[in-house]
C-alpha cells in the first residue's frame, strides 16, 4: 500500500515548497533529479528567483558584484510553477492547502517548508522608517545600502557587531567611509565565538579604524525634520551624528505564517526529526511536511542529540537535499541529516572559519598559531570532548578537527601537531556569555531537547 501510494506520488503527485530561495531551489533540483516528475510549486514572497547571499554583505556592498547578477546556477531544469512574489499565510493540514497572500490556496500531496528567517528590524517603528535607516539581508536591501554608501555618507553607525554588522563595518573601512560599531557585550562575535576569540576580533576592528563600542546598547535614532537619520543615542548617554544607520540585531525565523496549523512552529523555528519530517505542536512526526534551512530546528546525534537551528549556507543545501530523497522514497531507504555544522567570512582582510557548535564549548585551547599574530587554531571542548574549532587565516586544519568532533576525541587536545607555545599548553575559559542574555551574531542556535514548544495547549478538535 505504501508502495503503491510512492509510485504514484513520484509519477502524479504534487509537491509544493515554501521559500523560493537557495533551500527551495536545491531541494527542487534533487526532487527532479531522484525520479519526481508529478506537479512542482516553489512560492516565494520576494520577486527574485533564488539567489545566493553571502556575497551581499561582503563584494556587493564593495562594488565588486552588481546585487542583480547574484542568482543562484540552476544545476538541472526543474519544470517548475512558480509564484514569486506573493507569501505563504496560512496552512491547513487537514485539507493539504498552503494559503497565499492573494487569496489563493495552493494544494499539495507533501509540503516542504524552507522560509528562512529575516532580518530582526530596529524595534521602534518610527525610527525604523526613518530615511537611512537599513537592515542586510535580501537582494535589495543590498541594493540599496550600496547605493547609500557609494554616495559617501558623512559616518556610518552598525548596530550589533556579529558577522554582519562586523563585515558591513570593514566593508565601510575598505571604502575609507568612518564607521562607528555598538554591541551590548564586551566585543564583537562573542555570541559565536566567545569573548577570547571577541577581543581578537576588537583589536582587528580597533587597527583598522573602526570606533568600536561595547557594553553600550542604542536607546534611540534622531531624526532630522525631513524623516534623515542623523544621529544615535546611546545607554551610555553618549550622541554619534551619522547619516546611515545599519541595525544588525540577527534574524527572526519565518514561522509566523503557520500559527494555528498544528506544526510544531515558534521563534526558534520549525521543529523536525533527522529525517526532516516536521512535528506537530504535540510532538508527533508528520508523514507529509518536511523542514529545510535556517528555518528548521533538528536533531544531531553528533551534538548529543539537541535541536540545532543553523543559519549556514552549506546546511541548506544538504538538509534541502537530503529532505527532498525521504519525500519520495520509502522508509527503510531515508537517510538522516548529519551536515557537520561549519561556517565562513572575511573582515579586515582576515579569513574566519569555523566548524562544530562553538556555543556548546566552555573552555578554548590555541592549538596552531598564536592570538597575537591572529592567525591560528582555535579548539573548544566540552564535557572532555571536542566540540568545535575556528580558524583565523589557517583553515587548512579544519577538516582534521571536523573529524575529531564527530568521534568525540578528548578534550584538552594532545596532538604531536598541537603548538607548545607556552601560552598554547593549557585550555582557557571560552567566556561565552550568558545565553539568556541577547547577543548579536551566533550562527548555530541551541534550542533545546523538545520539538514542541511547552507553553502550547492542546486542544482537542470537536467534530
Amino acid at each position: 500500500m505504501v508502495a503503491d501510494y510512492l509510485d504514484w506520488l513520484r509519477r502524479e503527485g504534487r509537491i509544493v515548497i515554501v521559500g523560493a530561495s537557495l533551500a527551495g531551489l536545491r531541494a527542487a533540483e534533487t526532487l527532479r533529479a531522484e525520479g519526481f516528475a508529478g506537479e512542482l510549486t516553489l512560492i516565494g514572497d520576494e520577486h527574485h528567483e533564488p539567489y545566493d547571499r553571502p556575497p551581499l554583505s561582503k563584494s556587493v556592498l564593495l562594488g565588486r558584484a552588481s546585487p542583480h547578477r547574484t542568482e543562484l546556477p540552476h544545476r538541472r531544469d526543474i519544470d517548475a510553477k512558480w509564484r514569486l512574489g506573493v507569501a505563504a499565510t496560512g496552512l491547513d493540514l487537514t485539507a493539504k492547502r498552503v494559503r497565499l497572500a492573494d487569496g489563493d490556496e495552493v494544494p499539495y500531496d507533501r509540503l516542504l517548508i524552507a522560509t528562512g528567517v529575516r532580518a530582526r528590524p530596529w524595534p521602534k517603528e518610527d525610527e525604523a522608517r526613518l530615511s537611512g535607516v537599513c537592515v542586510l539581508r535580501t537582494r535589495d536591501d543590498a541594493a540599496d545600502l550600496y547605493q547609500r554608501l557609494k554616495a559617501g555618507p558623512r559616518r556610518v553607525f552598525v548596530i550589533g557587531a556579529g558577522f554582519a554588522g562586523s563585515e558591513v563595518a570593514s566593508a565601510c573601512r575598505e571604502m575609507g567611509i568612518p564607521v562607528t560599531v555598538a554591541e551590548r557585550a564586551g566585543a564583537p562575535l562573542v555570541g559565536a565565538l566567545g569573548g577570547v576569540i571577541g577581543a581578537v576580533a576588537a583589536d582587528l576592528q580597533t587597527e583598522n579604524g573602526v570606533d568600536l563600542r561595547t557594553h553600550v546598547t542604542v536607546t534611540s535614532l534622531e531624526g532630522d525634520p525631513v524623516g534623515r537619520v542623523r544621529a544615535v543615542h546611546l545607554s551610555d548617554e553618549s550622541v554619534v551624528e551619522a547619516d546611515v544607520v545599519v541595525v544588525s540585531l540577527g534574524s527572526q525565523r519565518n514561522t509566523e505564517w503557520l500559527t494555528g496549523s498544528g506544526l510544531g512552529a515558534g521563534p526558534r523555528g520549525i521543529a523536525c526529526d533527522a529525517g526532516c519530517r516536521a512535528f506537530d505542536f504535540r510532538g508527533i512526526v508528520t508523514d507529509d511536511v518536511f523542514v529545510a534551512g535556517d528555518v528548521a530546528r533538528s536533531p544531531h546525534a553528533v551534538f548529543g542529540y539537541q535541536f540545532l537551528s543553523l543559519e549556514h549556507w552549506g546546511n541548506a543545501v544538504a538538509q534541502a537535499e537530503t529532505a527532498a530523497h525521504n519525500m519520495i522514497c520509502p522508509g527503510a531507504d531515508r537517510r538522516p541529516h548529519l551536515w557537520m555544522p561549519a561556517f565562513w567570512s572575511s573582515m579586515f582582510g582576515v579569513n574566519i572559519k569555523s566548524v562544530g557548535v562553538p556555543p556548546m564549548g566552555d573552555q578554548l585551547m590555541i592549538t596552531q598559531g598564536s592570538l597575537a599574530e591572529r592567525r591560528f587554531v582555535g579548539v573548544y571542548g566540552h564535557q572532555g570532548r571536542v566540540i568545535a574549532a575556528v580558524t583565523f587565516d589557517n583553515a587548512r586544519w579544519l577538516e582534521f578537527y571536523g573529524r575529531q568532533i564527530e568521534r568525540g576525541a578528548p578534550f584538552p587536545v594532545e596532538y604531536p601537531t598541537v603548538d607548545r607555545r607556552p601560552e598554547n599548553r593549557q585550555p582557557v575559559d571560552a567566556d561565552f556569555p550568558d545565553p539568556s542574555l541577547p547577543t548579536h551574531g551566533p550562527t548555530v542556535t541551541l534550542s533545546g531537547y523538545s520539538p514542541a514548544d511547552q507553553q502550547l495547549v492542546f486542544h482537542p478538535a470537536h467534530n
